[in-house]
């Protein structure tokens, strides 16, 4: 059912042209100091501070992401989401290698299962970008590479569970392999008499909004199941022109869109960007949907914010927002049946 693909992205067929978007994501810039000197930031101990994080995260940078970065700006919020720092290779009481408890939810190679009525497939363990504060940056992700038999089972076993209803592609980023792989187990995961939906968590119509191209939305529309895609978008200068063609080009595809953002110091952590972001969203056929309260993985304490000040927010967001523009702050707390949605109606 699911056809043997190269495992590397950039694997191509030399009779045929390398898609733009894979273009760029090879051209994405993988070097601290790199990142550093196109910025106008270069200097010593910065560089040094880089590569200690580095070393404990590789650096990943598409173009397209690091032309919205303001050059000579070290706060820029864009930056710091990519930018590696010296203290992530220290150790803070309480933040741990898996927040979410994911490696123990593994009944299947590949598939996890948090949920009753949903499963999560690990489509691949590749990223455009690497943020700095993702939950799954110490992700044991050869362990849940497929092979062809392992694919078969993913759908066996889906075909086994007639409780799920809907199916996450995750990774990584599930957008990060080829649309071959991607068509292959969409026309496998509608033979799942259950399913109903599939749902796309992904960050790179935002980074690399290229991706958006024809070959994508031919396999999405010709899918029978509902396709809802969650985009991450953290700071609403993330949205430019190329990314809102991408969303309208999804949208008219028949995909429901919707943005899950995480709270993170010195990006996003103040009302007026939270509220600009909703408003950005909404512009571009989005609808906020969730914001994560910060999940506390070895290696990114410096974007720790506290439920009592994300609670302070998003009261600041029913303010001034209507009701469908505040996401909803949530938090995911292992072996809970779903998100926990933290109560932001008394102060804390």
């Amino acid at each position: 059912m699911i056809q043997r693909t190269a495992a590397r992205i950039e694997a191509q067929d030399p009779d045929n042209p390398m898609p733009t978007w894979q273009s760029l994501l090879a051209r994405s810039v993988t070097s601290p100091g790199v990142l550093l000197r196109r910025l106008g930031l270069d200097s010593a101990q910065r560089e040094h501070d880089a590569r200690v994080g580095h070393d404990a995260f590789e650096v990943r940078v598409p173009e397209p992401w690091l032309a919205r970065i303001r050059p000579g700006d070290p706060d820029d919020p864009l930056l710091r989401q990519v930018l590696p720092l010296a203290e992530e290779g220290k150790d803070y009481p309480g933040f741990v290698r898996d927040p979410l408890q994911e490696t123990d939810a593994t009944p299947t190679p590949g598939l996890i299962r948090k949920y009753r009525s949903r499963a999560l497939l690990m489509v691949t363990g590749q990223c455009a970008i690497n943020c700095r504060y993702c939950f799954r940056r110490h992700f044991p992700y050869p362990d849940h590479r497929l092979s062809p038999q392992q694919r078969e089972q993913v759908i066996t076993t889906l075909t086994e569970s007639p409780e799920i209803n809907e199916v996450i592609l995750s990774g990584g980023d599930p957008l990060a392999v080829n649309d071959r792989l991607l068509s292959a187990w969409a026309r496998a995961l509608a033979t799942v008499p259950s399913l109903t939906r599939l749902r796309i968590h992904s960050r790179l119509p935002i980074v690399i909004p290229q991706r958006v191209d024809d070959s994508l939305l031919a396999w999405i529309r010709e899918s029978p199941l509902q396709v809802v895609m969650v985009v991450h978008v953290n700071h609403p200068r993330e949205i430019d022109n190329d990314v809102r063609k991408a969303m309208k080009a999804l949208r008219d595809a028949g995909v429901t869109l919707l943005n899950q953002s995480v709270v993170l110091k010195g990006v996003n952590d103040d009302p007026d960007t939270l509220a600009d972001l909703s408003e950005q969203l909404f512009s571009s056929g989005v609808l906020p949907y969730y914001l994560h309260a910060f999940d506390p993985v070895a290696g990114a304490h410096h974007f720790d914010v506290s439920d009592q000040r994300a609670r302070q927010l998003v009261r600041a967001l029913q303010a001034r927002l209507p009701g469908y523009l505040v996401p909803r702050l949530v938090r995911e707390i292992p072996d809970r049946p779903g998100k926990t949605l933290l109560d932001i109606g008394m102060e804390q």
